[in-house]
């Protein structure tokens, strides 16, 4: 039995990961971005420069066998900014990299959220023009349009660090009050308002107003949770320029009605410093699909060189149940070439042919390892769900063979010779 929050596979639960790898890379090759990996092993302090001390309990860490501490990957942002450090003068900017690596993290499970997943990383390194983020959020969209997913089965949900970055000078609210501000936003969908509320009165206590300001929030009737609020319930009361040139570029490519703007979106972590999104479906069941946004100056402080950046990440977990609950069906069962070889006496031509046929076609060429009869050998070619049945038979010797369309059940006498050329069609 696998460890609570890890997953066996067998071969249906690969095949269908294997199919969401592939739509995964073909969109984000048809998006101009190249793959690369790094190791699943990292020194501990990768992780806790970015995050902090506190990060370690979420941790798979331990001493290696030199004495040094080592963790299991938790993300892949602390391996890119690492390798972008190490060699960002070999590549032309902007840099448009994915990749898709197993994460691990020691967390309470939940439903869509295990210990370990594998999930696709997108990241734009070296442009800190807005049209970087379109481009990334179109990808986040056609990935999942790839999938069969349309504007009613997801949403991209938008906003705007830097907003929230204003508002909070607008109201003088202390440096050391910020990452709390930051955090009763990104809760206050999950508690109830009330409790946001007593936060943000904290909050508002600890705020060095100047008194006119005071006097005018009071005759109005307005305090940091009202106001606050206010926007939260109505995003066009929030204004930024950001947000309107995103929006004008998705609307430029059909995918306006993929996103909505919502100021309640702010990514917990402290290194978001510009537009930031969140990508859920439609029916709220499952926790977010993707999220990402800028991160310009995270790269610099962990230590590397100080480029613009922006990524997302999107995990198998979430996705896989969205698309089970589709019924998605990304690979049709088996597929190939079946060969029965009749007898034993006709093993030897038959394991020739297997093997030719294999060096000359894309496709399966199984076969029975143990002898069989005839009738057993054509079931296993159904079960395996094989478009063909080649039968070795007496004919081998006048270089002929039988082949049997396992769909239209038809049966035909083909040369050797012939026979890659005629598989091809079926």
């Amino acid at each position: 039995m696998a460890l609570p929050g890890f997953r066996d596979f067998y071969p249906d639960d690969c095949a269908f990961r294997n199919a969401i790898f592939a739509q995964w890379r073909d969109v984000a090759h048809r998006y101009g971005f190249v793959e690369y990996d790094g190791p699943p092993l990292e020194p501990l302090d990768l992780f806790t420069k970015k995050s902090g001390e506190e990060i370690v309990g979420q941790l798979y860490h331990f001493k290696d066998k030199g004495d040094r501490e080592v963790a299991l990957r938790p993300e892949m942002t602390p391996t890119l900014a690492r390798l972008v450090t190490a060699r960002h003068k070999d590549f032309k900017k902007p840099l448009k990299w994915f990749s898709l690596p197993q994460v691990f993290r020691y967390e309470r499970q939940q439903k869509g959220r295990l210990r370990e997943h594998y999930q696709f990383n997108c990241d734009i390194i070296g442009e800190a023009g807005l049209e970087a983020d379109i481009e990334l959020i179109a990808l986040v969209i056609d990935t999942l349009r790839a999938f069969g997913l349309t504007e009613k089965d997801f949403v991209v949900r938008l906003s705007d660090r830097a907003f929230w970055d204003d508002f909070m000078f607008i109201w003088n609210i202390p440096e050391e009050q910020r990452y709390a501000f930051i955090q009763a936003i990104d809760k206050s969908e999950r508690e109830p308002r009330e409790k946001t509320v007593e936060k943000l009165r904290f909050i508002e206590e600890q705020a060095e107003r100047s008194p006119s300001k005071m006097q005018e929030r009071r005759r109005l009737g307005l305090g940091l949770a009202e106001e606050v609020f206010g926007i939260l319930d109505d995003a066009s009361k929030g204004k930024s320029e950001r947000l309107d040139t995103i929006e004008t570029g998705l609307r430029h490519r059909g995918l306006q009605e993929y996103v909505k703007r919502d100021y309640t979106v702010v990514r917990g972590l402290a290194y978001y410093t510009g537009v930031v999104f969140e990508v859920f479906d439609r029916t709220g069941e499952f926790r977010a699909i993707a999220g990402g946004g800028r991160y310009d100056t995270l790269l610099k402080n962990l230590g590397g060189v100080d480029l613009p950046a922006l990524g997302f990440g999107m995990g198998d977990v979430v996705l896989g149940e969205i698309l089970k609950g589709k019924e998605y069906s990304p690979l049709s069962k088996g597929g190939g070439i079946y060969v029965i070889i009749a007898d034993e006496i006709y093993r030897a031509p038959g394991l020739q042919l297997i093997q030719r046929l294999r060096d000359s076609l894309k496709h399966p060429v199984n076969y029975s390892l143990v002898p069989a009869k005839i009738g057993k050998q054509l079931q296993t070619a159904e079960a395996e769900g094989r478009n063909a049945a080649v039968i070795v038979d007496a004919q081998i010797q006048e270089g002929n063979v039988q082949v049997k369309n396992l769909a239209t059940r038809e049966q035909t006498i083909v040369k050797v010779d012939d026979l890659a050329n005629q598989l091809k069609s079926i």
